[in-house]
C-alpha cells in the first residue's frame, strides 16, 4: 500500500468515526427530545421546543452525512468541529478537575476528556484535508477530469 493510500484510508476511518460519534448525539435528539430540552435548560439556561430540537438535529445529521461522504469538505469538516467545540466550551469546568469522583466513586468528568480527544481528531482531519483522497469529493473531481 502506498503512503497516499495509507493516508487516504486513515483519514477515511477518522472521518467515518468522527461523523458517527456526532451522528449518535444528533440522532438521540430526535429519539429523546425531552432529554435535550433538559440539557439546554441546564447548560444554556434556555427553553427549546421539540421543533427547534428536531431542526438542530436534522442540520447536525446532514453535516455528519456530508463529512462521512467527504462532500463539501472545506465547509462540512469545520462545521462538524465547530459543532463539537460548542459542546466542549459548554462543559469547560470539567477540564480543570479531570479526576473528580461522585459520591459512588464514579469519574464525573470523563466525557470531557473524550471530548478533547475528539476535538483534536477533528482539527487533525481539517489540517490533513489535502490528503483525504478517499472521499466523494475527490472521486467526483477525478471523474470530471479536473
Amino acid at each position: 500500500m502506498t503512503e497516499q493510500s495509507r493516508d487516504g484510508l486513515a483519514l477515511l476511518l477518522m472521518r467515518l468515526g468522527l461523523a458517527w460519534f456526532i451522528f449518535l448525539w444528533a440522532a438521540h435528539k430526535i429519539i429523546t427530545p425531552k432529554q435535550y430540552q433538559g440539557l439546554a435548560r441546564h447548560f444554556d439556561g434556555i427553553e427549546l421546543d421539540f421543533t427547534t430540537i428536531y431542526l438542530v438535529a436534522g442540520a447536525q445529521i446532514l453535516i455528519c452525512v456530508l463529512v462521512a461522504l467527504g462532500v463539501v469538505r472545506w465547509l462540512s469538516y469545520p462545521a462538524l468541529a465547530l459543532m463539537h467545540l460548542f459542546t466542549v466550551l459548554r462543559r469547560w469546568e470539567g477540564f480543570f478537575d479531570p479526576f473528580a469522583l461522585n459520591d459512588r466513586g464514579f469519574p464525573i468528568h470523563r466525557n470531557q476528556v473524550i471530548d478533547l480527544a475528539v476535538l483534536a481528531a477533528m482539527i487533525a482531519l481539517i489540517l490533513l484535508i489535502h490528503r483525504d483522497r478517499w472521499s466523494v469529493a475527490v472521486w467526483w473531481r477525478n471523474h470530471r477530469g479536473a
